[in-house]
């Protein structure tokens, strides 16, 4: 008995042995992995536990306008941070820092005590604050020299620009679309810190250099730009619009010469406006064109041999068409016509007929043929798409289309549409970046203009150059006309869709619009003008959108170098009666009176409508030209109106205190009021003029 318990012992302590052996040898073997096998893995991670990087930014590439003017870049400013973890005192370090922070010191307190590596506290110091806050020496707080993208131009293509936020990533506009190549490649210091994060004295100190982004030269002229939106601002004040657009193209390379949003915003506060105000209405919004798409209309028509430049028509003022009626804005309508004189009047039930006459499926082709209903393919984000009826509409539905109601476009497709017909037919792919730069200048990418296909030939195209310029020399477009450069375009007053289906009514139910080209004989710039619910009445595109364009286009043409053509002899001892439409009363009569002829009124005041004879006739000196006005009914404002004093006050504030007095503004210059005619307490009606010129602070 004792014998066996001898031996059960030894076989347990053999057991325990054995057991140790196995245990000890699994551990050396594990041990033997970890520092041979492991051994570099794991003093890689021991090194991440210990560093703790400190990013440093790379600087976002510049964006130039064609001329290398800089229209956005980055600046070094200086940054304060904190790390949590060094901070032994958060409330005492936050009571010390706040003042010279202009921060709040419970603000200050928080983030101290977040369990973040690196928190930022203020992104832009002035060289004093970041002396003062280097002077306190606190543990935990230090300054970094931080880029940050800064517009010199401040509102100037803010819309198109868009915006850098405060990471220096693009958010909006073409910051965004060209973040990939603008923002380069962030680098960092890393230093050496203790398992509780605090900076190890002698310590590993590596820095890693940033890579600078690529610039950008962009196609935009930064004194059309300036242009544009100068005169696109005086227009929506004029005609008390919400807001307006403006594009403008070179027909020839579809590079994207101006892009204009007012009202606009400030890149450098973006956060100070709404988010509507960043959005690019030129692109990403679409609305349905009305009679600027006559253009197309026109063309398909003369495409497709519908019509001929001598085609004569009848409006009989209301068609009766597809189930449904086209009724024309002239009451009585226009009775017989040409084609040319047809788009010169803008006659809806003519085009409602060439439409009818091309049928559905042969339209639809040159309506998507010159591009509508698809992207442009233009380089910036959110590019709407319009909305074209399928080919197998009703009879009813492309009547509406073709005078430019029942479909949608964009204001960079209208001006796409149109540049194919100011180059002679080719439908060119617009672009807003011309080329992309390295730091040291070298080109990486040059964009090349691009021809997308051919909606129309040549032949068309010509004809339909004449038939432009014989609207703004004889219809509608008559205030866009400049001297010496034959602009040729349309007028377009488009009802406005209401949410809850059919259209707005009443008042600032209208866009106003203005698509043209210009010179007619060698197109250098084609460009829309649209303002959106026009608040003053007549809201005709003729009388509030075609006046800016002119002025745009006049002052453009210039600054690009397009010499003004010679006013050609006139051998005909008759009068030319001058185009006089859409004037206002005492402009018209003051062009008759310079040419010669006497004026016969109908109405009272307002802005001309018809005139007898027709612009273009012979006539003998001394004839009489009868007018017909557009008068403004206000049978609730018939009292005279005081006119309240404006002086001193910005071009948005005059125009806001002269509409809610019921009158209307006409800008002369840019910035602030320095006189006003009539002044203030004289009496006029309801609905009547005031000139106020307004000139730069000193």
């Amino acid at each position: 008995m004792k014998r066996f318990s001898s031996m059960l012992v030894r076989r347990r302590i053999a057991a325990l042995f054995l057991i140790a052996s196995v245990f000890l040898l699994l551990l050396g073997l594990r041990l033997a992995y970890l520092q041979i096998v492991q051994a570099n893995h794991l003093t890689s991670l021991a090194l991440q536990q210990r560093l703790r990087p400190v990013p440093l930014l790379a600087e976002r590439g510049v964006i130039y306008d064609r001329n290398k003017n800089v229209l956005a870049a980055s600046m070094s400013f200086e940054a304060v941070y904190a790390t949590p973890v060094e901070i032994e005192d958060p409330a005492r370090t936050a009571r010390v820092l706040a003042p010279y922070l202009d921060r709040d010191v419970a603000w200050l307190e928080e983030r101290f005590t977040r369990r973040q590596a690196i928190v930022w506290l203020k992104l832009r110091l002035t060289p004093e604050e970041a002396n003062a806050v280097r002077a306190l020496d606190l543990p935990g707080i230090g300054i970094q020299e931080r880029p940050l993208r800064y517009y010199p131009n401040d509102e100037l293509a803010a819309a198109l620009l868009g915006f850098a936020g405060i990471d220096n990533q693009g958010l909006e506009g073409l910051e965004r679309h060209y973040e990939s190549v603008l923002k380069g490649q962030d680098g960092m210091i890393v230093r050496e810190r203790d398992a509780g994060g605090r900076t190890i004295p002698g310590g590993i100190e590596r820095r890693v250099e940033p890579t600078d982004g690529f610039d950008l030269v962009l196609t935009i002229d930064k004194v059309i730009q300036y242009i544009a939106e100068r005169e696109l601002e005086r227009g929506v004040l004029e005609a008390d619009a919400d807001w307006g657009v403006f594009v403008a193209l070179d027909p020839r390379t579809g590079e994207v010469l101006a892009m204009a949003n007012y009202p606009s915003f400030n890149p450098n506060h973006y956060a100070d406006y709404s988010s509507d105000l960043w959005r690019n209405k030129a692109l990403t919004g679409f609305y349905e064109p009305g009679s600027t798409f006559k253009i197309f209309t026109a063309a398909a028509a003369l495409e497709t041999g519908a019509a001929t430049p001598e085609s004569e028509f009848v409006d009989p003022a209301t068609l009766q068409i597809g189930g449904g009626r086209v009724s024309c804005w002239r009451a009585g309508g226009h009775g017989h016509q040409t084609f040319v004189e047809a788009v010169e009047n803008s006659c809806n039930p003519v085009f409602a007929m060439l439409a009818d006459r091309m049928g559905g499926e042969a339209f639809h082709k040159y309506v998507t043929a010159f591009g509508f209903g698809q992207k442009t393919g233009l380089d910036f984000p959110g590019e709407a798409l319009g909305l074209v009826p399928g080919p197998k509409g009703s009879v009813l539905t492309w009547a509406n289309v073709g005078f430019g109601q029942g479909v949608s476009t964009t204001a960079i497709q209208m001006v796409t549409a149109a540049a194919a017909i100011a180059n002679g037919g080719a439908l060119m792919r617009p672009y807003l970046v011309k080329e992309i730069l390295d730091g040291d200048g070298n080109v990486v990418r040059r964009t090349e203009p691009e021809i997308i296909r051919r909606p129309i030939t040549r032949e068309t195209a010509l004809e339909m150059r004449e038939i432009l310029r014989s609207v703004v020399e004889n219809g509608s477009g008559r205030q866009a006309d400049v001297a010496g450069y034959r602009v040729a375009g349309k007028t377009g007053t488009a009802q406005i869709p209401s949410p809850t289906g059919g259209y707005l009514q009443g008042h600032k139910a209208n866009m106003a619009s203005f698509l043209a080209f210009a010179p007619a004989d060698d197109p250098r710039i084609v460009g829309i003008v649209m303002l959106y619910r026009v608040g003053r009445e007549p809201s005709y595109g003729g009388v509030w959108a075609a006046p800016v364009l002119g002025r745009i286009f006049e002052q453009a043409l210039e600054h690009m170098g397009v010499p003004r053509a010679r006013e050609e002899v006139d051998p005909d001892p008759r009068v030319k009666v001058p185009n006089v439409m859409n004037l206002e009363r005492a402009d018209a009569e003051e062009v008759l009176l310079a040419h010669g002829l006497k004026v016969v009124s109908e109405g009272v005041r307002g802005w001309v409508v018809d005139q007898t004879p027709p612009a273009g006739a012979r006539v003998d000196p001394g004839a009489q030209v009868i007018l017909t006005f557009y008068e403004t009914s206000h049978s609730d404002h018939d009292e005279h109106v005081s006119v309240p004093d404006v002086i001193g006050r910005s071009m948005r504030d005059a125009a806001t205190v002269l509409s809610q007095a019921g009158l209307t503004i006409e800008i002369e210059g840019t910035g602030y009021a320095v006189s006003q005619d009539p002044p203030k307490g004289s009496g006029l009606h309801w609905g009547d003029v005031v000139r106020v010129r307004f000139e730069p602070p000193n």
